[in-house]
Order: structure tokens, then C-alpha cells, then sequence
């Protein structure tokens, strides 16, 4: 989300994209810890957002740009999460449809120059983020390249798909507005073509395990299932876990050593 666009020559603004997946963000305790696992994990490089100062790291991979990690000083007790952004045409305006429609704000908006974000949880409790402003530079590149999918699960696909869509304006008759289809079981969201995210019912909303409840999940592709099977024991020895794995698997479920869970998954070539 935090432009250096003049490091690139092209500036991507959140209004040409609204409603679609723009950003994947995460907040840490020890955000020396975290880039070392994540360096050894995913082969993530890391600099400093010019914009958003030394505690604010941006990671790539060739260069591209993959997702942002700034460190916050929680209670112990306190959970940590990948979070996904989606680019909107008016943070203010945003907040108000998710509040009108029974969603919550947990913060924001707050200006982070060059634009605005708030942090927000929709109906059944599902926390993602806002983006009002310049995207992260070399956002074209990460748009591309697709190193970031984010996938919902929760209570009821339909339910929430009128919610994030009346919020996030999906579906209007505006230029660049993402499209839905109900595909495979699936709600299915499209931008320009591109599916870029994926929501499907099943969540408990009580549940204990956090889970099981209704959350976004970070998806990061690799190439192959193959890598995704080194990552998975590369996590075990840098201070996380994995969850599934295996040649024979599509993605692997991993831990960072902070407690934020994530997918690798890899790559489709068709």
C-alpha cells in the first residue's frame, strides 16, 4: 500500500481498482524474528518503506513486492494474523457502508501518506483491511506476478458476499469494478479478468478455535508443490510450524514463529 513510486515510474491509485485485493500486511512482535523466518521460508528480501519509516519492512521476491510487516508491541496474550487490504475510491465512505451493514471498525481511517486505512471486521467477525490512495509501488508487477490470494471462510458464502459487496462495491457499473460469480460451491471474485478471491461457507461463528471461525486466508504461491513442501520443513526449523504437507499436496499450512498462520500454495500455470 506504501508508495515508492517514484523508485518505479508508474503510480497505481486505489479508485482504479476498487473492491479488489490490493495488499497483505501483517503486524509483529519481533519483526527482526519474523524476516528471518520468512527470508528462510519463502525467500522474502526486505527494505524499508521510505513512507512509513524503519519499523514498516516491505518483502519481495525478484524484486516484486509481496507483502508488508510492521512491528507492535501486543500483550502476550494477544493473537497475530495476516491481514488482506482491498483498494477503495473513499476510506470514509467504506467504513460507513461496513458500520450501516453491521460490520465493525476496529481502527481508522487513519492517513498514512500517500493515502488512507482502516482496519475493519465485517458481520461474522472476518477482519481485512482498507486502502484509499497510492498502492504499494510495483503494485502492477504484484498484480501480475499473483504472489498474494486471498480466500474467505465463513458461516455463509451468500451472506457474505452481499456484505463485502455492497461495502467493497463489487458487482456495480463502475469501470474497474470486480465481478461475482458463484463457481464450484464457490463465490468467486474477479478483477479484470483475474480471479483474486475466493469465498466459501463452512466456519462455525462460536467456535474456540479461531480456525475455524471466520477469517481471510493468506494464500502465498510458489512455483511448485515441491517448494511448497520445503517450505513446510524450512518453517520447522526457523521457529514455526507446519500443519499439512507433502509432495502430493497442492499447498502446506504454516505457522510463523510469532503464531500468524498462512497457506503456501503453488503456483496454477493454466
Amino acid at each position: 500500500m506504501k508508495s515508492d513510486a517514484a523508485l518505479h515510474g508508474e503510480v497505481t491509485a486505489s479508485h482504479s481498482v476498487f473492491g479488489a485485493p490490493c495488499w497483505a500486511s501483517l503486524t509483529t512482535r519481533d519483526l527482526q524474528t519474523v524476516e528471518d523466518f520468512y527470508r528462510a521460508v519463502l525467500g522474502w528480501e526486505w527494505r524499508t518503506s521510505s513512507t512509513m519509516g524503519d519499523q514498516y519492512r516491505v518483502a519481495s521476491v525478484q524484486q516484486v513486492p509481496v507483502a508488508g510487516i510492521s512491528e507492535v508491541h501486543f500483550g502476550v496474550n494477544t493473537a497475530v494474523a495476516w491481514t488482506p487490504y482491498f483498494a477503495v475510491a473513499s476510506a470514509d465512505e467504506t467504513v460507513s457502508r461496513s458500520q450501516e451493514r453491521g460490520g465493525t471498525t476496529a481502527v481508522g481511517p487513519l492517513s498514512f501518506p500517500p493515502g488512507r486505512a482502516a482496519l475493519l471486521a465485517d458481520r461474522d467477525g472476518a477482519v481485512f483491511g482498507i486502502w484509499e490512495g497510492e498502492l504499494v509501488a510495483g503494485w502492477e508487477e504484484w498484480r501480475r506476478a499473483a504472489p498474494v490470494f486471498v480466500r474467505l471462510h465463513t458461516r455463509d458464502a451468500f451472506d457474505a458476499a452481499i456484505f463485502y459487496g455492497e461495502v467493497l462495491e463489487w458487482a456495480s457499473p463502475a469501470p474497474g469494478s470486480c465481478e461475482v460469480r458463484y463457481e464450484d460451491n464457490e463465490v468467486v471474485l474477479r478483477s479484470r479478468g483475474d480471479v483474486v478471491a475466493r469465498i466459501h461457507s463452512g466456519a462455525v461463528g462460536a467456535a474456540p478455535d479461531p480456525t475455524i471461525r471466520p477469517h481471510w486466508q493468506i494464500h502465498f504461491t510458489v512455483d511448485d508443490v515441491e517448494a511448497a513442501a520445503r517450505a513446510a520443513r524450512a518453517a520447522r526449523a526457523h521457529g514455526g510450524t507446519a500443519h499439512q504437507q507433502g509432495l502430493g499436496s497442492t499447498e502446506a499450512i504454516l505457522t510463523d514463529p510469532d503464531g500468524a498462520r498462512f497457506f503456501v500454495t503453488a503456483r496454477r500455470t493454466d
